[in-house]
């Protein structure tokens, strides 16, 4: 028997934000278990805590219903607000694959369990994606307002730039030409107004259709727009996703240099929606 909790993650009321589910006290569940729970729950991502293999508060595996992830952005987030309910801490350090990565929670209400999380993100590699015009035709998008760049944080990000958001709204990809782009996410982005940016992410490759909140893209988008000169290093952006699907979700993300090193943060409002327990 398996505590479980699901946490909306970059929302603040309900049917905002895009699920998580987490559970609890996973040293005895394998790869095998875990991908199975993941692909019956059907989530975008399922995350399965364990105790800490090295210096960390925990260890924390993600999947999504058909693999897993080094890193993730919204899991992660919803992951640390279910830790520090579970055990009061307010900084923590999560072992993923891809690393050892810093939060901070600042609850705000107990009921429900709400909270802002922030997160260190990893280092990018960054690279010009070779399959530029192949994406934009699957997308049917006619041109990126920027260059096509893919930025890998284990989950690969490739950033295709849309000139409005009627635009952006109107994006309706041919599924099945995108599912032939392996181990990527497709992520269309616009000013939105005056007001910060945004996104729409596109997946069949990690077994999302659509995304609702796209964490470990909102560091990255940051730092794309940094190096093109449509935000400042240091400074914060603010981030819509999820709208067209229903699922308003807010993320704020920053994007630092400090001798010549790329440095990513992201955070967003998390909050508790149900409890439970998985009889395996």
């Amino acid at each position: 028997m398996h505590k479980y909790t699901i946490v909306n993650s970059f929302g603040n009321e309900l049917f905002t934000g895009n699920p998580v589910a987490i559970f609890f006290n996973c040293d005895d569940l394998d790869d095998y278990y875990m991908q199975k729970l993941a692909a019956e729950l059907n989530l975008s991502e399922t995350t399965f805590i364990r105790s800490p293999l090295k210096d960390g508060d925990a260890n924390v595996k993600i999947f999504t219903p058909v693999n897993e992830l080094g890193f993730a952005g919204h899991p992660l987030l919803g992951t640390a607000l279910a830790l520090a309910q579970e055990t009061g801490l307010s900084e923590m350090n999560i072992e993923t694959q891809k690393g050892v990565y810093r939060f901070s929670v600042d609850l705000v209400k107990e009921q429900p369990y709400t909270a802002y999380v922030q997160m260190e993100q990893p280092k990018p590699a960054i690279s010009l994606y070779e399959y530029g015009q192949e994406l934009l035709e699957a997308l049917g998008v006619e041109k990126s307002t920027l260059p096509i760049d893919m930025y890998d944080v284990g989950p690969r990000h490739v950033f295709v730039g849309i000139e409005n958001v009627d635009i952006l709204a109107k994006i309706s990809p041919d599924l099945k030409k995108l599912s032939q782009f392996n181990n990527m996410a497709a992520l269309c982005f616009c000013p939105n107004g005056t007001d910060g940016w945004r996104l729409r992410m596109f997946s069949p490759a990690y077994g999302v259709a659509e995304d609702a909140a796209t964490g470990s893209a909102a560091g990255p988008l940051a730092l794309h727009l940094c190096r093109y000169g449509l935000a400042e290093f240091g400074k914060t952006i603010e981030i819509m996703q999820g709208v067209e699907m229903g699922r308003p979700s807010y993320m704020k993300s920053m994007a630092k240099m400090e001798k010549a090193e790329f440095y990513l943060e992201a955070g967003g409002y998390a909050f508790q929606i149900a409890t439970g327990q998985y009889f395996i």
